[in-house]
């Protein structure tokens, strides 16, 4: 199409209301931010080039939803499922090394709040999971286990409400398949995801302590206290290292694997949020360049007031996403 000043007036118009909800749910189906970003651009182009085509006969956002969600599927056939260190090996030997980093594409990645646009609730009155609890670490790393198709309908009808029939007509399919597909899809993920999400944590908990739970923590990881870290973990607490496979799990293994890792030298964190839950940006002292440097995106996971995972993402590219500066 030879696109003319209105017509790129009028795309604009259609689509920039939903963008930022739009590379919410790339994320989802994808579990990577980046994947993400290149899944929302060609579904934009996409949409620019079938604009012709669109009639009105759905709305702008179903329109919108349908092309990006099969474009995320055309994107998920042609890269390897992405998971979390725990969903890949058994938990590692503190004593031992440290396995080396494995190719990136292979795991979940963090998903920065400031890029979500969500609002507190449900996305439409069907909707089962509300908006902040589908981009919770647990909920994206339990999609992943999902085949493509069931992913697409159980975050399309359970995040985002739209009804069985609009789910088949996006994905060619029929009203029954995607019931079918819903309950399998269901029991996959229920499965998986624990017994209480973090924003229902989080709202038991209130702001006030949950800021002194994250001082607290930014606290002993700054002074280097092993015994101040590992008082704040679940007894089953889970520390792993994307994009190294090893993780430990339980108190003992990661006040073992501490002193050897993490803090053998010092760190500084920031505060954050990312994937709706508690994070932090940290920095490792580079004794050569007299300077701490970007190391890693750190989300913990609560339950209760003790924290029962600290996924370390060790990704410096990832900082500017997050707004962190070079240097804390």
């Amino acid at each position: 199409m030879s696109a003319t000043a209105h017509d790129e007036a009028a795309f604009s118009r259609l689509v920039e209301p939903h963008r930022r909800e739009l590379h919410a749910h790339c994320y989802r189906m994808t579990g990577s931010v980046h994947d993400a970003d290149d899944a929302l651009q060609d579904a934009m182009l996409r949409a620019w080039r079938g604009l012709p085509r669109f009639e009105g006969r759905s709305s702008p956002r179903s329109w919108l939803y349908r092309i990006a969600t099969n474009t995320c599927l055309d994107l998920i056939s042609r890269r390897p499922k992405r998971v979390l260190p725990i969903d890949h090996s058994p938990s590692g030997d503190p004593h031992a090394n440290v396995s080396p980093p494995l190719a990136e594409s292979v795991w979940v990645e963090p998903y920065p709040d400031e890029r979500l646009g969500l609002e507190d609730g449900f996305a439409a009155p069907a909707a089962r999971y509300d908006q902040r609890e589908s981009v919770e670490l647990a909920f994206v790393a339990a999609l992943q286990y999902l085949p493509p198709n069931q992913r697409a309908v159980l975050i399309l009808r359970e995040v985002l409400g739209f009804s069985a029939k609009e789910v088949a007509e996006s994905l060619d399919t029929t009203t029954a398949s995607v019931n079918s597909a819903l309950q399998r899809a269901r029991a996959t993920v229920e499965d998986k995801l624990p017994e209480q999400s973090q924003q229902e944590t989080l709202r038991t908990l209130g702001d006030e302590k949950i800021r002194a739970l994250v001082e607290q923590y930014v606290d002993a990881w700054d002074r280097g206290d092993v015994d101040a870290v590992v008082a704040m973990l679940a007894e089953d607490a889970a520390f792993s290292m994307p994009p190294t496979s090893t993780w430990f799990r339980g108190r003992a293994a990661i006040a073992d694997f501490l002193p050897r890792g993490p803090l053998s030298i010092p760190r500084r964190f920031l505060p954050i949020r990312s994937n709706a839950q508690p994070a932090f940006g940290t920095y490792r002292w580079v004794e050569e360049e007299g300077r701490y440097v970007p190391n890693a995106i750190h989300v913990i996971t609560l339950r209760g007031t003790e924290i029962v995972d600290a996924t370390c993402f060790l990704s410096p590219p990832l900082f500017p996403l997050f707004g962190l500066p070079a240097e804390p």
